[in-house]
């Protein structure tokens, strides 16, 4: 059995108000996953999003196919960037937490990645994005506190 995952984030703003959308599909079953948060980044919320479609596969060692117009992402991990990363403990690289995070739920499946151009009518890519911009504009967001965390600390200009 082949599992897709489909997956957008986006942010109004960057940094801004911001949202995941996954799309999960097996064996005839569809499961929709969401959320919104206060202040957070286009890219968190891309990579955070294939990072929950993962943490909800319980069982271990499936194939895995995730389906994303995240560059940011695809390139990260099919062009061995974030492993280099890791080696050298993301020293100076945005989103650590989030990568650590990644790393250890995708060493559990065979994973491949599909990228597709967003907003070309790719219908669960499409459906993605609706349930990000829907998540983020609720009323009732989370924290990424990673992100605010440390945006606290970065020096002001003005």
């Amino acid at each position: 059995m082949i599992i897709n995952i489909y997956t957008d984030g986006s942010s109004k703003g960057n940094p801004g108000k911001g949202g995941y959308g996954v799309i999960i599909e097996a064996s005839n079953k569809k499961l929709e996953l969401s959320q919104g948060y206060k202040l957070t980044t286009n890219n968190r919320m891309e990579l955070l999003a294939v990072i929950i479609g993962l943490e909800a596969i319980k069982k271990n060692n499936q194939k895995i196919i995730i389906t994303s117009d995240s560059k940011y992402v695809i390139d990260s991990v099919e062009k061995g960037w974030v492993f280099n990363w890791e080696k050298n403990g993301f020293k100076k690289k945005k989103n650590p937490d989030l990568w650590k995070r990644f790393l250890k739920v995708y060493r559990k499946h065979e994973i491949k990645f599909k990228w597709i151009r967003g907003h070309s009518g790719h219908t669960q890519n499409e459906q993605c994005d609706q349930l990000a911009v829907d998540a983020s504009d609720k009323i009732d967001l989370h924290v990424d506190e990673y992100f605010e965390n440390t945006q606290n600390k970065l020096p002001r200009l003005f």
